[in-house]
């Protein structure tokens, strides 16, 4: 597979869109989905941001939500300026490709080092960190020859496998997925491996804030990212509790082909990746096995364009809210176990648009859990 499949496809950004963007994904109760479904309603990030206070107060927040400034939002831009990196939304041509098909992919990116790479087709090389002598070993001989297969290598920047796959595929391309923002990188001791991915034929990504240190509950997120931006995920030594099983579960639910590489039932360091096999997993003991399967996924023209976009004119003529009587209807139709937007509809009778707008009013207060597969619930937490 040569390099030359990646199309850059997207409309760029205004820098006063990408002002508004940056506000609005920074504003309270603003996540990947909601920022979506308010650009879909309303048309423009700048019509969403004036909209969010009557939404909030019509979805019933007992306070006023935050909203992003545009003096925040030049301060981080500016940050990330000085940083050497970029913001890239979601329909502009350097976004990842495959990334920006998943549900709830993250509208915006920051992103420093080589932009191509971005386009390219990625495998996902993720493991334990305690990794083996072997395991470390294979790791990188899969990234060098997947990598010099024409595909770029992405993992999460981890002490053992991720460390090994990077450090193999920084002459073919590797894209680096970080939990915090890109100014904290973790761990500390592959700092200098982050400036080379930075500096060469690599690329660091991440959708967190400029200067957001990582938690423990960020690296989930992180997962995510490497699942989305692959065509497929090699899982190399992961134990049963760990992030590379996360990471195989998002690539699963995300339409990738999982590959697991087998090892001794002896070692606590292969149960899970036994176990993946046990689940269906591709078995992998070579970067033959990961080329073939991928082959006919491989070119980027199969992911067409998905993304959100801002018309030129965003005057739209919308319907006025539902009243109070079919916004109750609404409301008690949902409860605490997940449903279907489709289900809400039909057991309502109102319009679709009255119940994607209420969604979106309890969304922004807060009230409003959403659940994998496009399922909602009311929040139990108020």
């Amino acid at each position: 597979m040569g390099e030359g499949g990646a199309r850059r496809k997207g409309i760029a950004l205004t820098d006063r869109q990408r002002i508004a963007w940056l506000r609005l994904i920074r504003s309270d109760n603003v996540g990947p989905s909601t920022f979506r479904d308010l650009i879909n309603h309303f048309g423009s990030a700048e019509s969403a941001l004036e909209a969010l206070p009557d939404l909030s107060r019509r979805g019933g927040s007992s306070r006023a939500i935050r909203i992003a400034t545009v003096e925040e939002a030049e301060r981080e831009l500016e940050a990330v300026r000085r940083f050497g990196a970029v913001f890239v939304g979601i329909g502009e041509p350097d976004y990842p490709p495959a990334l920006r098909q998943i549900d709830g992919a993250p509208p915006l990116l920051t992103v420093k080092g080589d932009l191509s790479i971005a386009t390219r087709p990625a495998v996902g090389v993720v493991g334990a960190r305690n990794a083996s002598i072997s395991g470390a070993k294979f790791s990188a001989m899969m990234a060098r020859e997947i990598g010099q297969a024409g595909y770029a290598i992405v993992s999460g920047l981890a002490r053992g496998i991720d460390a090994a796959a990077h450090r193999a595929s920084l002459d073919t391309g590797t894209i680096a997925a970080m939990a915090g923002g890109l100014d904290q990188p973790y761990p500390p001791e592959n700092i200098p491996l982050l400036q080379q991915i930075c500096e060469g034929r690599g690329l660091a990504i991440s959708e967190m804030p400029f200067g957001w240190e990582p938690r423990a509950r960020d690296f989930p997120r992180r997962n995510r990212l490497i699942a989305g931006v692959a065509l497929g995920v090699v899982v190399i030594e992961a134990a049963i509790r760990s992030g590379s099983l996360i990471t195989a579960r998002l690539a699963g639910e995300f339409g990738r082909q999982v590959f697991a590489v087998p090892g001794s039932p002896l070692d606590p360091r292969c149960a899970g990746t036994n176990g993946l096999l046990k689940d269906g997993a591709s078995v992998t003991t070579s970067s033959d096995d990961v080329l073939q399967a991928l082959a006919p996924v491989s070119r980027i023209d199969l992911f067409s364009q998905s993304a959100i976009e801002e018309p030129e004119d965003d005057g739209r003529h919308m319907a006025p809210p539902p009243n109070d009587d079919e916004r109750s209807r609404i409301v008690e139709a949902l409860g605490p176990t997940p449903v279907d937007v489709d289900d809400i509809i039909r057991h309502t009778g109102l319009p679709a648009s009255s119940v994607y707008l209420v969604l979106l009013e309890l969304d922004i207060a807060g009230r409003l859990e959403r659940h994998p597969g496009g399922l909602v619930a009311l929040s139990m937490i108020e």
